[in-house]
Order: C-alpha cells, then structure tokens, then sequence
C-alpha cells in the first residue's frame, strides 16, 4: 500500500524526471512526445489518490528538510490546493496529447526543447499547490516564471523576445519588490509562514496595517493579471497556443489567482478579511479589471488576444469572490479554478485548432468556415457558453455562486457590474461562434484536419458539461475551506 506522503512523490517526479528522457528520445519522435502524456497519467493518479485523502480529512504531508526556526521546505497538501493540483496533473493529459498534434501540424522548431520546458512548468505549478508555507510557494512561484520563460520566447522572433523580456520583468519585477517584502513582513510580524486553517493573521497582526499588506500581496502576485500589471498576459500570446492554454488554463495565471487565495484563505484568513477591511480596496481593483479587460476583449480582432483580455477579466471574478470573503463567494472562487480553467483550455485547444488547420488568426475571417470544422466550433461554443456562466454548463456554478456572494454582502453595484460584464462576455466569445455557423461562406479558406489537435478539445468540452452534473466533490473540497 503506497502511502499519502509517497502519493506527493509519485506526482512531482513525473513531470520532473520527463525531461531527461525527452531528452534521451530526442531522435526519436514518438518516444520523446510519449513521455509527457505516460508522466501526466501517472501524476493525475497520484493526485486522485492524493485528493480522496484530504475529502477523507487526511493532511498529506511531505517533509525535505529544515531551512531555520518553524520554516521547512516541504509540502503539505490543502484542500484548496488539491483543486489546483486536480486541475493541472489532468487537464495536464489532454494537453500532452493536444501539443503533439498542434507541433507536429504546425512544424514548430525545438520540440524537444518545447517539451522539457513544458513538463518543468507543470512541476512548477504543482509545487506551488501543495507548498505548505509562504517561502515554498515562492521558491516555486519564481520557478515557474523562469521555467515558462522558454516557452513564451519558443519561436525566437523579434516579437517574442521583446514579448518574454515583458513577461520576465512585469513578473519577476513584481514578485521581487512587492511579493517577497509581503513575505518578510508578515515572518516578522507573526514569526511563521506556515498556512493555517483561518489564516495567522488574527489577533497577531494590527488590522490598520493589513490593506497595505493585502495589497503587496495582491500586487506583488504579478501572475494574477490585475490591472496594471496585465500587460505580460496578452503579450505572451506570440508563443505557441499549447503555451497559450499553459499560460491561461494549467499553471501560471492560476498559479497567481491559487496564490492570492491561499493568502486569503490561510494566512489573512476570511474572518480578518472581513473585521480588518483589508478586501474592500480589492474589491474594487478586481471589479473595475473585470470590466475594463471585456471592454477591451471587444475590440480585438486575433483570437488569441480576445481570448488573453478574456483571461484578464475571468481572473478578476476568482479574486473578487476572495476580497468578499463570505461563504458564497469563496466557493465561486474555487470552483471558478476549476471552471475557468477547463473552459478556456477548450477554447485555446480550438483557437490552436483552427490555426493548424487554416493558418486563421483574425476573427473576421472566421466568416462561414464552420460547416469545414463544426467538432471544433462545437466545442467553442461549449466552453464559451461555460465562462459565459450558462447551465448546463460548469462555468455557470461559479457565475452563481460569485452572485450569491455580492448579494450576502449587499453589494448591488457590483452585481449591477458583473450583469453587464456577462453581457460583454457573451458577444466577445460567442461572435467567433456565429461568424463561423451563420455568416457566409469563404470558400477561399482551405481546411487541412489534424484530429490530435481537435479530440482534446472535444475532451474538455465534455468536462465542461460533466462538471456541471457532478460538482458535489468539489463543493465538498470548498466546504472543507471555508469551514
């Protein structure tokens, strides 16, 4: 019988030890693109098992070593943190599969080097969701950016180089001179970094000076995509669309929404959100995000970049129910981890999709072009329907929930706010929809089918769906959160 601490093992050496066998199969193609989808199937069982513990009240817990004081570097799994987990070893698989297809159809360079750098980025993401203290998580954190660097600069073209150097100053920049200062602050205020049930915070930490903290946090958390730290987001669009669905659906951005909310969660802890007013000032900057970000999604015309300012403003109503900090908002905001990053995943598969088979980029010439891919504009409009928040979809718990929660705190404006962003929502993601089944067809586009790159995506439609049936096992993760 393998034990839980073992369970950790078994799901951080996979993506940790592939890149030394992508490398050793490097001449060999379908060795070498074998080994991230066997390592990804290995850590989704070992996250399973993993995640049936904590439900069952276990603490999974790996112990490395002692750095000084009460500071080690271990992990300690959380409940919150095994959502996170679930949501990058899974959805971890299709994307393994989905990049074979995307590289091979599109003849992308360094596909070896694209792969080494992939599988680190998920080790990466899920180290900073089972670190059990603020030092790991940004250990991991810095880990991630610099393991994604490859990735976003992957075609070394003038606009990706000056894409990556943004990517690498705005987060880098940020975790530095506002994250790691947070950090310090509250070692010596409080004298741990070890999450805790309802936070370290309370009683500990004088409540005046708690905004200023929650606001290097939040700020200093760059992958979050606040507004005006988002710019690194849609520049990071240059890059392969795997990256892409890696960028806005597996690690990285959830790693900053994960962060903030781990912070809230087990470091401020809900109720001194609340009795410090520390979340009212976040309230604001997440809704005025939200809104600004459908706004500007709106009037792109490339797929990837109305998809990114999507991201932008889906990220913003996870941080939003976490500065509300009551019950309902906090379960939107967990569930819309998982939500979120399910939906959009399909839409990048898609939008990778369509690339690969008609060299489209631009939403304008999508006009007519779904009677020649209708699985793909399918499973568009699936996920889309999900951000959107439509039942029977997924995407719709967390849309209620969120509303739930502005109601609980008698937050009218805001609910005013998030009714008219649905709306923004609804023509940005769903035009590319109806351009492709009811405008006119081009019958100049040419279509070429590559199926790795479309069952993926069909995939993690369908899980969009199944989440809506049998959200149960995730609200029993978010209970054990906020209870």
């Amino acid at each position: 019988m393998i034990s839980y601490t073992n369970f950790i093992y078994l799901a951080l050496l996979p993506p940790l030890l592939a890149p030394i066998f992508i490398f050793i199969f490097k001449n060999n193609q379908n060795l070498r693109d074998s080994v991230g989808l066997i390592g990804s199937l290995i850590s989704f069982y070992a996250t399973i098992n993993i995640t049936n513990d904590i439900m069952n009240g276990g603490s999974p817990t790996l112990y490395l070593f002692n750095i000084f004081s009460d500071l080690s570097l271990s992990f300690k799994v959380t409940p919150l943190g095994a959502v996170f987990g679930l949501l990058c070893s899974g959805l971890w698989i299709l994307a393994a599969i989905y990049s074979i297809g995307y590289m091979r159809g599109n003849n992308e360079k360094n596909q070896t080097r694209f792969y080494i750098f992939y599988s680190l980025s998920i080790f990466g993401a899920l180290c900073v969701a089972w670190s059990s203290n603020l030092l790991v998580l940004f250990i991991f954190y810095e880990f991630l950016t610099f393991a994604t660097y490859p990735l976003v600069v992957h075609k070394e073209t003038e606009e990706s180089i000056k894409a990556s150097r943004l990517y690498l100053g705005i987060l880098v920049g940020s975790s530095l001179m506002l994250f790691l200062p947070a950090i310090i602050w509250v070692w010596y205020s409080v004298g741990t970094l070890n999450f805790v049930d309802g936070g370290i915070l309370n009683n500990t930490f004088n409540p005046a000076y708690a905004p200023i903290l929650l606001f290097l946090f939040v700020f200093g958390i760059g992958k979050a995509a606040l507004m005006p730290l988002h710019w690194w987001l849609p520049a990071a669009m240059v890059a392969p669309t795997p990256v892409s669905a890696l960028l806005h659906a597996v690690a990285v951005v959830k790693a900053g929404v994960f962060s903030i909310l781990m912070v809230i969660c087990y470091i401020f802890g809900p109720e001194f959100m609340n009795t410090s007013g520390s979340g009212k000032f976040l309230i604001w900057a997440s809704t005025i995000t939200l809104f600004l970000s459908s706004v500007i999604a709106i009037r792109k015309n490339d797929i990837k970049a109305r998809l990114a300012y999507s991201t932008v403003s889906q990220l913003s109503y996870i941080i939003l129910g976490g500065a509300i900090a009551t019950n309902y908002s906090l379960i939107a905001s967990v569930s819309n981890i998982m939500m979120h990053g399910v939906g959009k995943i399909t839409l990048f598969f898609c939008a990778g999709a369509i690339y690969v088979s008609t060299k489209i980029t631009k939403i304008t010439d999508l006009n007519g072009i779904g009677h020649k891919m209708p699985l793909t504009f399918i499973a568009f409009s699936i996920g889309a329907l999900s951000i959107i928040g439509i039942p029977p979809l997924g995407g719709s718990w967390s849309k209620f929930y969120l509303l739930l929660g502005a109601a609980q705190s008698e937050l009218t404006i805001i609910i005013i706010i998030l009714a008219i962003s649905t709306l923004l929502n609804t023509y940005y993601l769903l035009d590319p929809v109806f351009r492709a089944f009811f405008m006119d067809k081009n019958e100049s586009v040419k279509s070429v089918k590559h199926p790795l790159t479309v069952y993926p995506a069909l995939c993690s439609a369908f899980l969009v769906i199944l989440l809506f049936f049998y959200i149960d096992p995730l609200l029993q993760l978010v209970n054990l959160i906020i209870y």
